[in-house]
């Protein structure tokens, strides 16, 4: 570990007092240098962008928030270098943050801030209709799960990628009607399924073209790894790219949502600070779940 300064809160920002982060793929993208050239980098850069945590100062201007708050989110900045991977940070009350119900664990919620703003987002575009067929996916990922069961609860047959017997249990526990093996041909498996198609698909992993004929005609391909909805050559089909903004609004029916239990964060194993590198490569290796960094 590194020690550097005590951050500061800005005018319009809050330190927090971080209890617990997450992982994501955007970690090992600014740990790769994939990002260099693409957003500032202010050395030493701090990984991490989901956190949950408490309050512990103020900056001048913010309402809403006081110190001693439990809260959660997603450290969203123009440049690189403030993370959650820290005992500190501080976030801007403007976006990436809200209040974490005392219901919810730090280590749930610190899995909640990007996962489940992407989930949301991609349930909203996908516009998912009760009675309907909806194909998630990388459903075991952190965005699929949570898309899984937000497509459940919102009345949809849901058909779940997984292979392994393990990762079967995991998302029919989770509501999936219907598992497809995503190293096969899934179209194929999926009009054996559904014939006529599924009204929408949710798209967190693997190639999107070869999903295109599982779509029945008028309906949705929903991604959140596509540059723009062009990447995807449709006719007949809706095609929205997601790019998850942590809005306070959102961020609150995500915590909305895991507090009333319409969904749940899977965690996989729990780190501490000084184990984030092993966090980091376990994750490259593949989850079942979010792997937490727990900060004492």
């Amino acid at each position: 570990m590194t020690t550097i300064d005590m951050p500061q809160p800005a005018a319009g920002e809050v330190r927090v007092r971080v209890r617990a982060a997450s992982v994501n793929g955007f970690d090992l993208s600014v740990a790769s240098g994939g990002l260099r050239g693409m957003m500032e980098h202010r050395f030493p850069v701090v990984l991490g962008k989901d956190f949950a945590g408490e309050i512990d100062a103020v900056g001048e201007g913010v309402e809403g928030y006081a110190t001693g708050d439990r809260v959660f989110g997603v450290v969203t900045k123009d440049f690189l270098g403030d993370g959650s991977f820290a005992e500190y940070v501080t976030v801007p009350v403007a976006v990436g943050i809200a209040h974490l119900p005392e219901t919810i664990a730090f280590q749930e919620g610190a899995g909640l801030g990007l996962a489940g703003t992407a989930a949301v987002n991609a349930i909203d575009a996908a516009e998912i209709a009760a009675g309907t067929s909806v194909l998630v996916v990388g459903a075991t990922g952190g965005v699929g799960q949570q898309a899984l069961q937000l497509a459940v609860r919102a009345g949809a047959t849901v058909i779940a990628t997984a292979r392994t017997a393990e990762k079967i249990e995991l998302v029919t526990r989770l509501g999936a009607a219907h598992t497809v093996d995503h190293t096969g041909d899934v179209a194929q498996q999926v009009l054996a399924i559904a014939p006529a198609g599924v009204a929408a698909v949710l798209h967190f992993a693997g190639a999107p073209l070869p999903l295109v004929p599982a779509i029945a005609p008028g309906g949705a391909f929903v991604s959140t790894m596509l540059r723009s909805a062009d990447d995807v050559p449709a006719e007949g089909v809706r095609v929205v790219s997601i790019y998850a903004h942590p809005a306070p609004e959102t961020l609150e029916r995500v915590a909305g949502n895991q507090a009333e239990r319409r969904t749940s964060v899977t965690v996989q194993r729990v780190y501490s600070l000084d184990q984030a590198a092993d966090a980091l490569g376990d994750f490259a290796a593949g989850t079942l779940g979010k792997l937490v960094i727990a900060i004492d």
